[in-house]
């Protein structure tokens, strides 16, 4: 934990305040204000450009604050939050009279989760509330992992941002619609599909769409400036090669079983082997391409199980169509 006690102390005030506090979590850092003030609500849309259809993630500071937020909580859900809070899971449940519409996208459900970082659960405990905090980044853009992708992308806009390192996780939370007797997930992320099916000892759905709104649901989400190329691993040399000679400047993901094949591409990134570096290190890399110039990234889908299924939803949000949001 990076952040000293007098930071977390301004950052309560400035949240009593109605201000903004930029705040880490271990899946990538938030943009939070107090979910109790709906002007303070508002300001979160206006400084991310974010529809206010879009609905918020609520912040608590343990499990047992969940009743003070929600109502009629299934069994599942106390299942859920006891395993894996604090924790990358999210939980949509049926909105309780604390949360305003303006938190919720108009919508009668709320999510909710607890995180688990150190310096977000002392603000937590410090400011003695709620708060909502979607990534602190511009709507439909890469999310931060650190304090300074928030500076450089919002800058002034934050009233404070609290430093608390780089983020564990990397991806943001999985989102559970936890509203009946049968969960389904909204959002794949930090916790994998795997372990909460062991925990619910039932299988999940993972629907491609939903009726209730959840974070990360726009077709294009996560995004770079430059655009994203999906293709199968086999073809990613070949397809960045081919770009490259034609005049756009490539950055690649390559697959680690090509890690030792030369490529002509104007920016490199060999995937970690490992899904939970990759997880880490993904927003970083497609941070890193834009910074380097980049106008194209070519990459392929890693497999779909374990944290490679966020993974690879990240990817799909990201090369999907650009919006004007």
């Amino acid at each position: 934990m990076t952040a000293r006690t007098n930071d977390i102390e301004k950052a309560a005030t400035v949240l009593r305040a109605g201000g903004l506090v930029a705040l880490p979590t271990e899946t990538v850092y938030g943009l939070g204000a107090n979910a109790e003030d709906p002007a303070a609500v508002a300001r979160i849309f206006q400084v991310k450009g974010r529809p206010p259809s879009h609905p918020l993630i609520v912040h608590i500071g343990g499990a047992k604050h969940l009743d003070d937020w929600v109502q009629d909580v299934p069994q599942a859900a106390r299942l859920l939050a006891e395993h894996f809070w604090p924790g990358p899971l999210t939980l949509v449940l049926r909105r309780g009279s604390r949360v305003p519409l303006a938190a919720t996208g108009g919508l009668e459900t709320v999510a909710v989760r607890v995180p688990d970082h150190p310096v977000a659960l002392a603000l937590l405990s410090a400011f003695g509330g709620g708060v909502t905090a979607p990534s602190a980044n511009r709507f439909g853009s890469v999310s931060p992992t650190t304090a300074d992708h928030v500076r450089a992308e919002l800058g002034d806009a934050v009233d404070f941002v609290l430093d608390g390192g780089p983020c564990e996780v990397g991806v943001e939370s999985t989102i559970v619609d936890a509203t009946g007797d049968v969960p389904s997930i909204l959002r794949p992320g930090g916790v994998t599909r795997e372990d909460l099916e062991a925990v619910l000892g039932r299988p999940l759905a993972v629907p491609s769409t939903s009726h209730i709104r959840v974070p990360g649901q726009h077709p294009s989400h996560y995004a770079p400036r430059a655009r994203v190329v999906l293709v199968e691993p086999e073809k990613v040399v070949a397809e960045a090669e081919t770009a490259q000679e034609v005049g756009h400047q490539v950055g690649v993901f390559l697959p680690p079983s090509f890690a030792d094949v030369p490529v002509k591409a104007h920016a490199v990134v060999t995937v970690p082997g490992s899904m939970a570096a990759y997880a880490r290190g993904l927003y970083g890399f497609l941070r890193e391409f834009d910074q380097r110039g980049c106008d194209l990234i070519v990459a392929s889908l890693p497999v779909e199980e374990g944290l490679g299924l966020a993974i690879a939803n990240r990817l799909r949000r990201a090369a999907g169509p650009r919006t004007s949001a």
